[in-house]
Formats: structure tokens, C-alpha cells, sequence
């Protein structure tokens, strides 16, 4: 009987730890097909026309109440070309950003199209960090005046462990996560859902990053293999040791 128990514990471990690595695997080669079918969404925005302040304000409305597919409801990869100014010469620094292996912050700036519409924020590039945090970085902000500014749009997913903005007061104020909503309640005004990243900026010449899918369909394929191929080699494992087992007690 005691046999018994421990061939039903061996075959149960055998199987529930083959079947999470075979579901690892498939959850892999989802991602893969969603971030594929993304990458073609973003790739087909490029080929689009800008769009004005107005036309994406009615984009973003329309998303918000009509889309439920993710790749549609982020609205990365639209190009824009907006009349805007700055609300102030606040800066904004998005915190743990990595550029070429530096490790530092985006820095943003809030624009208006006029009184009446909602606010944009604007990346104004990547600015490498001090090695002792408490020093932030001087960043210039544009002045305040009107500029055409041209470029694409994009958000960020949020992250279910770490979402919220967790902002520093100051000028620059540092913040963790581009909480969008809480940053334009924290600032008390109202802000688009979107980031523009423009090309045009004037006087500016900071690093612009452009990674719109944080990890590609391929990466998302190599670690399905990998996933698959540790279940086949824990089978195999299990299966030499089950042998070996019955051999020595035959």
C-alpha cells in the first residue's frame, strides 16, 4: 500500500508540473499572436494621416466607448500634428527608464490647444539619471508659446503590480508610473489618455525612445520554446526515474 501512495504522488506531481509547463508555453505563443496582431495594427496607423487636435480628441472618445480589442484601444502609433503651447514650465520625469544601457527619466510637458479642450502631454525626451537619486536632472522646458508640433501618439499598459503615479512635488517632479488620470487630478486639470511624442521639437536635442510593443512576438516565441522544452525534458526525467524505480524492484 505504501507503494501504492507514493506511485499516485509520483504520477500526480508528473502531470501537474508537465501540465503548467505545457500551459506556460501555450500562454507564450498567445502573447505572441496578440503582440504580432498589434505590431500590424501600429504598422498600419503609420500609414495614416496626421490627425489634428480635434480629430484625436473624437479618436480617443470613440476608442474609449467603443473598443473592446486592446490593440485598438491603445491608440500607439497614430501620427498628429497639432497647434499647442505650454501650460507652464512644469516638468515631469518618468522614473527607471533605460536608454542604450543608461538608466535615467522621459521628461514631459503639458501643452494646451486652447482653454476649452483637454490637455496634452508631451515627451520632450530621455535624460540620464545622476548616480545619487536625490539629485534630479535640470531639464529645459520649452517656453511659452505656440508651436506646430508633429509626431506620433502613444500609451503605456498599465502594470497590475505597480500602477499608481507616486509623485514627487517639485519642478522636475518625479513620478513612477504614467498614471495619466491621477497625474491630471495631482495637477488638478484635464488631460488626454495619451502621450504625443514629437519630432519637431524646437532647441531640444534629447533622445527620443520609440518602443511602442515592450517585448516582440519573437522574444515571446523563444521563451514558448523554452517552456516547452523544459516540460519535454521533466517528462523525460520522470519517465527515467520511473523506469530506473521499476527495474530495481522487479
Amino acid at each position: 500500500m505504501g507503494l501504492g501512495w507514493l506511485s499516485g504522488l509520483f504520477i500526480l506531481i508528473t502531470v501537474s508540473v508537465f501540465s503548467v509547463l505545457v500551459k506556460l508555453g501555450f500562454w507564450q505563443l498567445d502573447r505572441a499572436e496578440f503582440k504580432t496582431q498589434w505590431q500590424q495594427t501600429i504598422h498600419n496607423r503609420e500609414t495614416l494621416p496626421a490627425m489634428d487636435y480635434d480629430e484625436l480628441v473624437d479618436l480617443l472618445i470613440q476608442s474609449q466607448s467603443t473598443s473592446t480589442d486592446i490593440p485598438t484601444q491603445l491608440l500607439t502609433g497614430y501620427k498628429v500634428a497639432v497647434n499647442v503651447s505650454p501650460v507652464s514650465n512644469q516638468i515631469y520625469l518618468l522614473d527607471n527608464q533605460v536608454y542604450q544601457g543608461q538608466v535615467g527619466y522621459l521628461a514631459y510637458q503639458i501643452f494646451k490647444h486652447n482653454d476649452a479642450s483637454p490637455y496634452l502631454l508631451v515627451e520632450l525626451g530621455f535624460i540620464a539619471a545622476n548616480k545619487d537619486r536625490q539629485v534630479l536632472p535640470v531639464v529645459d522646458a520649452l517656453p511659452n508659446k505656440e508651436y506646430q508640433l508633429t509626431g506620433r501618439i502613444y500609451q503605456k499598459q498599465a502594470n497590475p503590480l505597480s500602477e499608481h503615479l507616486y509623485a514627487e512635488p517639485g519642478n522636475p517632479m518625479r513620478f513612477q508610473n504614467l498614471a495619466i488620470d491621477e497625474l491630471a487630478s495631482t495637477e488638478n486639470l484635464s488631460l488626454l489618455n495619451v502621450v504625443l511624442q514629437p519630432n519637431n521639437l524646437p532647441n531640444l536635442h534629447y533622445p527620443q525612445p520609440w518602443q511602442p510593443i515592450p517585448l516582440s512576438a519573437q522574444k515571446h516565441q523563444g521563451y514558448a520554446l523554452q517552456w516547452f522544452t523544459m516540460a519535454a525534458v521533466f517528462l523525460g526525467l520522470m519517465g527515467w526515474l520511473a523506469m530506473k524505480y521499476w527495474r530495481a524492484n522487479s
